[in-house]
């Protein structure tokens, strides 16, 4: 397995954000993978893994957005999707200054790819060769019901519209502070803690066979986040608008992966990604919930490593849904 180098960016307003570098860079695009809301770039672990036992030997980028992980928290003001895709625009143009990319972004990196399109239209059309939206959405994401019906549903959504912007006030008003560094840092949440949320995660954002350890990791990477950016990030996420910059993504090849047990981005929301990229390939995951990046590694790394252009083993229980059926996929 390539050994991955870890170190810090600093973006252009002085935040420092922990990037993974792994690959021998030679030849062929730069994978560069975007994590989700509340964890951090081990969120895509089995994912890389997959994808070098493949034989990809090319360069992966990752890292951890502003108040996630080993990165600095979010200044107030900062933690927004917009902000995170101008930090990856001065990643990629730091770090990857030439050749063609490769995007990966699940749940809020995937909005972070369609913000990318929204501010950095002439990166993205210059050097973006193919993307892959994995568990995310375009809009809607302002009442999440959790799948629940009816009045219950309608209470989970009034509580987060209280709870969450009450948590980012009262975080910012102390100086934001810094999360972690590279050796040593909040990322490593004691192992009890993290069992003690491992009930809820479980139930919230994976599906019928989740493992054990992958749900523990998901319960640490919350843990390492820094809440009050966690909970202002929460906020954009549901100012999230950006259907009509998935335009600048016409063209060139783009999967849209999603579990048909996905409480928080579910299957409507894939198919409106598909509804404004006609010629996107929209993908059912059977019996997988929201972190299909852990749950089903396989086929997410499959997906890929074909907009790659690297042989990959089959994924038998993977569903590719024909584009004219694709309007028919319900939530």
């Amino acid at each position: 397995m390539l050994r991955e180098q870890v170190d810090r960016f600093t973006t252009p307003d002085g935040a420092q954000l922990r990037v993974g570098d792994s690959g021998d860079g030679t030849g062929g695009p730069t994978l560069v993978l975007v994590h989700g809301w509340s964890q951090d770039l081990r969120t895509w672990d089995r994912v890389v893994d997959d994808l070098r036992r493949t034989g990809f030997t090319g360069r992966i980028l990752r890292y951890d957005h502003r108040g996630h992980g080993g990165s600095d928290a979010a200044a107030e003001g900062t933690a927004t999707v917009g902000r995170a895709a101008d930090d990856l625009a001065a990643l990629i143009a730091e770090r990857v200054p030439g050749g063609p990319l490769v995007l990966a972004g699940h749940s809020m990196g995937g909005m972070t790819l369609m913000a990318l399109a929204e501010r950095h239209p002439r990166l993205v059309a210059d050097r973006v060769a193919s993307v892959a939206f994995v568990a995310t959405a375009s809009d809607e994401m302002d009442e999440l019901t959790l799948g629940l019906p009816g009045r219950r549903g309608r209470l989970v959504a009034r509580g987060e519209h209280v709870l969450v912007p009450l948590t980012a006030r009262l975080g910012h008003r102390a100086p934001p502070r810094q999360i972690g560094t590279i050796g040593r840092s909040r990322e490593h949440a004691p192992r009890v803690r993290a069992s003690l949320l491992a009930p809820g995660v479980r139930a919230l954002v994976f599906g019928r066979h989740a493992r054990r350890d992958d749900v523990l990791s998901v319960a640490e990477q919350a843990l390492a986040a820094h809440p009050p950016s966690v909970a202002a990030f929460r906020a954009s996420i549901g100012e999230h608008r950006r259907r009509g910059s998935l335009a600048a993504l016409r063209g060139i090849p783009v999967v849209v992966l999603v579990g048909d047990h996905d409480r928080l981005c579910p299957q409507q929301r894939a198919r409106d990604i598909a509804d404004a990229l006609p010629d996107a390939r929209i993908v059912l995951l059977p019996g997988a919930g929201h972190m299909i990046n852990l749950e089903r590694s396989t086929e997410v790394a499959a997906h890929i490593a074909g907009l790659l252009a690297v042989p990959a083993a089959e994924a038998p229980t993977t569903t590719v849904i024909p584009q004219e059926d694709a309007g028919r996929v319900s939530a």
